[in-house]
């Protein structure tokens, strides 16, 4: 371990493999210093590369060059040993025959930065959304993938490279409701920066493929043929891949654990991190173990390894009481009363949740934010938008599944998420029934009279985010016991 005295922006190996000598390119977030260490202590510093600091960092070991991008978006090559232009391994004299002042001149800067293998490419994803391929060798751009927010809410409706498709082929359609859940996840990360780990883009072995997660799942692009040829993890409702990486070796086992193989097949894998979730994902050939059908929590996969949440523990140490679980209760609202009958028994943690944020008065003046005709009206986020909203307990709790409690008929009430075992505040009431969302969403109630004002919610005027142009606001709950 080095102690230094400035603050570390970016690291990266930039030596050979099988080299005597080590050495570790350290940026400073402070300057535009790049500080050398070897094993022992840092023996060069290199100046004036760069105006500003340096983000990325990347080592093309094939052409011994590193390619090094700083906040201001400008993109530069110099040679590992020399520290200079690598004048020998480019086909360009200046940059303006290039296009790496392509950030500068769209105002915009890179998050992540990789290299293939073979070194001939390199790419970016940046903060406007863009994924860009350059060829290293010309400094030009040979392709460009665009993830916007106008592109996505394109791809959910079908339309592709300018032609509308059927719902059937399009491999991007999502459920409203998931669709939604997703979108506003996407806006917190954006808003979030710096805060949140940014989203990567890596190469295959042969060059020819990059991947990079989105917010329908991990697209697998052949950047030869400028085609998406697989969409990973797009049944994770509610989970936003960050960060990956691929392994493409062998797994030939170990003979001391005896597990030693003698003729193993490629088993290429894929390692994601999700937004806000305290694991790694890994997709690979390989099927999971087959999921209990009599159990619909048991998914075939060991989804259960996560520390113990609040009230987790709480639970755990002794029953909740009477006063903290209604029976019922009434949605007073500026568009009339909403009656309904709640499920202490079937979902006891969800119903205890929904009474003692209304005991409080947490839902009181709460918009109906998000409402789709023929579908539902959804409401109890105090940021009014979708993206905010937490349990009595302070976080996120756990789904309560039972099978006598069904989407199965319309004015259900049912709790939002951004996937598994994500509840918060907010909840909807369905104006259909809705059984693709049996085992994803939690029914805790239903509305037993005041069905019109459901109704009359439901026919508002929305905008393209679903949100009513009138305010209809929850005016208080009473809860009955």
């Amino acid at each position: 371990m080095f102690n230094v005295d400035f603050v570390p922006y970016a690291c990266e190996w930039i030596h050979k493999r099988g080299s005597l000598k080590p050495i570790l390119a350290v940026t400073d977030k402070g300057s535009s210093q790049i500080r050398l260490f070897d094993t022992n202590e840092q023996f060069h510093v290199i100046e004036r590369i760069h105006n500003s600091p340096i983000k990325l960092l990347k080592f093309n070991e094939k052409f011994n060059t590193v390619v090094s991008i700083d906040n201001s978006g400008m993109i530069e090559y110099w040679d590992a040993e020399t520290f200079t232009f690598p004048k020998h391994v480019v086909t360009f004299g200046m940059k303006m025959e290039t296009d790496l002042y392509e950030f500068a001149k769209c105002k915009t800067a890179p998050t992540s930065l990789s290299i293939s293998p073979d070194g001939r490419f390199f790419a970016t994803v940046s903060k406007d959304r863009q994924v860009r391929v350059f060829n290293f060798h010309t400094g030009k751009i040979i392709a460009k993938y665009d993830e916007s927010f106008q592109v996505i809410n394109k791809l959910q409706r079908g339309e592709v490279d300018g032609e509308l498709i059927e719902p059937e082929e399009n491999i991007y359609k999502l459920d409203p409701i998931d669709f939604g859940r997703r979108m506003a996840i996407e806006k917190e990360i954006d808003s979030a920066g710096e805060n949140v780990p940014s989203s990567s883009v890596v190469f295959d072995e042969s060059g020819n493929f990059i991947m990079y997660p989105t917010l329908f799942g991990i697209k697998i692009i052949n950047i030869v043929t400028n085609q998406v040829v697989r969409l990973l993890g797009s049944v994770e409702s509610g989970t936003r891949f960050l960060n990956i990486a691929l392994y493409q070796g062998v797994n030939t086992g170990d003979v001391a654990t005896e597990t030693k193989k003698r003729d193993s097949a490629p088993d290429p894998t894929i390692f994601a991190t999700s937004y806000k979730k305290q694991r790694f994902y890994l997709f690979s050939r390989r099927e999971p173990s087959e999921p209990d059908e009599t159990n619909p929590l048991d998914t075939g996969r060991d989804v259960f390894n996560e520390k113990p949440k609040k009230e987790e523990t709480a639970s755990a140490f002794g029953h909740q009481g009477s006063s903290r679980l209604g029976k019922a209760a009434i949605l007073h609202t500026t568009k009339g009363d909403i009656h309904i009958k709640l499920f202490p028994d079937e979902c006891p943690k969800t119903v205890e949740n929904f009474t003692v944020h209304s005991k409080n008065g947490y839902y009181n003046g709460l918009i109906f934010h998000r409402v789709i005709k023929g579908f539902m009206i959804q409401t109890g986020d105090p940021a009014g938008d979708g993206t905010g909203g937490k349990s009595i307990w302070g976080g996120e709790f756990e789904d309560e599944f039972h099978k006598s409690l069904r989407h199965d008929r319309p004015f259900t009430v049912s709790m939002a998420n951004a996937g598994a075992n994500t509840n918060g505040s907010q909840f909807f009431i369905t104006t259909v029934a809705c059984t693709r969302l049996d085992n994803k969403h939690t029914v805790f109630g239903r509305v037993t009279k005041g069905m019109e004002v459901v109704l009359d919610i439901e026919k508002v005027k929305t905008n393209s985010d679903d949100k009513p142009y009138e305010d209809i606001k929850i005016v208080s709950i009473k809860v009955e016991f």
